[in-house]
């Protein structure tokens, strides 16, 4: 019969110390979803409910007659876009400056490396302009396509892209693999992992610019559901009730997200820190 590992103090006290941490980034959540199922005076008491004994979908209700849905069909629209066009565009990118070598590659790279740099504040103006010129201001695509240009994105995929053997790609191109079926068959199996960590910064970023949305988008019925509970703050500033609804709404993507790309999360962040 085989014994069960007795366990060091120090991995009780760190499984105690985690386990402490976790609740207290989970209270938040915890305390946004059962507000959100609370009445106005249950809300306002003196002494905190921590649950909702008569617990109301009330502010759902009332949330939804706001176009809540309009606004998270919105971003769920504009996240999932720059999520799959970032990943797209940043694995092919990666490949390229990994894998083949031309005039410029260093500095091209060099000029990614160093946009990364540049706070965001400092190119939402020449954005702005960018966006009106094309005559997509105030649409999903302003949002949208500023996103798809996430250096951040060619960066991590270029790292994973290293690892790649040049000899499994020279031995597909004898057996006749041309460069798309080269891409696809060979790279993108063994990148998987980086592309699946990319989705989720991707969509968890693009989620929450808010400050980005509320430079491009105007129209009541073109905002994000980030912009549609800041809106109903600022007209609603003392019903908590439905601003916690709201809120509790906009988390949702957010976790299945994470939860669908949580595999290729981990292996991602697993593979990176063997390569360093």
């Amino acid at each position: 019969m085989i014994k069960a590992k007795k366990k060091s103090a120090y991995e009780i006290v760190s499984i105690i110390i985690l386990a402490i941490l976790a609740l207290l980034f989970i209270f938040p959540i915890y305390w946004i979803i059962t507000g959100s199922l609370k009445t106005a005076q249950q809300i306002n008491a003196v002494t905190p409910e921590w649950f909702p004994i008569s617990a109301t979908l009330d502010n759902y209700v009332r949330l939804f007659q706001q176009p809540a849905l309009l606004w998270l069909l919105n971003t769920v629209i504009m996240a999932v876009a720059a999520m799959a066009l970032t990943c797209f565009t940043a694995a092919l990118s990666g490949y390229v400056l990994a894998k083949k070598r031309f005039v410029g590659r260093n500095f091209i790279f060099t000029l990614m490396v160093c946009a990364m740099a540049l706070p965001k504040q400092v190119i939402l103006i020449p954005l702005l302009k960018e966006m009106s010129v094309l005559g997509i201001h105030n649409t999903l695509l302003a949002v949208i396509l500023p996103t798809v240009g996430w250096p951040f994105g060619v960066f991590l995929i270029k790292q994973f892209s290293e690892g790649i053997p040049t000899e499994l790609l020279e031995a597909a191109r004898i057996d006749g693999s041309g460069e798309w079926k080269t891409f696809t068959n060979v790279v993108l199996p063994i990148i998987k992992p980086g592309i699946g960590a990319l989705a989720i910064f991707t969509f968890i970023s693009s989620w929450n610019d808010y400050f980005l949305q509320l430079i491009m988008l105007n129209s009541k019925n073109n905002l994000t559901i980030s912009l549609g509970i800041a809106k109903m703050q600022a007209e609603m500033a003392t019903d908590y009730g439905i601003i916690m609804a709201g809120a509790a709404l906009a988390a949702v993507p957010i976790i299945i997200v994470f939860l669908a790309f949580q595999k290729y999360f981990t292996q991602g962040i697993t593979m990176g820190a063997v390569k360093g």
